[in-house]
């Protein structure tokens, strides 16, 4: 199975969020250049993230991006699922339509793999994501004082 460009980028925000409290809040290009992104593209992710109540922004004076306490403790598994959506492996319906589609053992197999996947994933917290060693890399990453 392979990720989207978009969840794997949503993931790394929330691990680089996760390690933040160090740094003190984060903004969304703080966080688009330490985990070397564009920032329209992380704008987009975090505004998704905020959608989903793993992050809250706050504005003003000391304000910045932080995790809530359900992107602290969601298991990687929902916060998958929810980011890629409902889609399938295979697309059997499309411009034209399988035939096999209403009896298929491969789409059977195909969404088993898929459940086995997330259920993987749902071991997973994003405190799992960040221990060491991978926390300390993470704080390591370049944070530049906003402009």
């Amino acid at each position: 199975m392979r990720l989207t460009k978009f969840t794997d980028l949503a993931l790394r925000a929330v691990m680089r969020l996760a390690v933040s409290e160090q740094d003190g809040p984060l903004t969304t290009r703080q966080v688009a250049e330490a985990v070397d992104v564009p920032y329209a593209h992380m704008a987009k992710a975090v505004s998704r993230l905020q959608h989903l109540g793993v992050v809250e922004a706050r504005r003003g004076r000391g304000g910045g991006l932080g995790l809530t306490v359900l992107g602290r403790r969601a298991s990687i598994g929902w916060l998958v699922r929810e980011l890629e959506g409902e889609g399938e492996v295979v697309a059997c319906e499309g411009d034209t339509p399988c035939p096999l589609r209403g009896d298929c053992r491969l789409r059977r197999a195909l969404r088993d793999a898929q459940e086995a996947f997330y259920a993987s994933l749902d071991r997973l917290t994003v405190a799992d994501l960040v221990s060491s060693p991978n926390g300390p890399v993470l704080i390591g990453l370049s944070v530049r004082p906003p402009d």
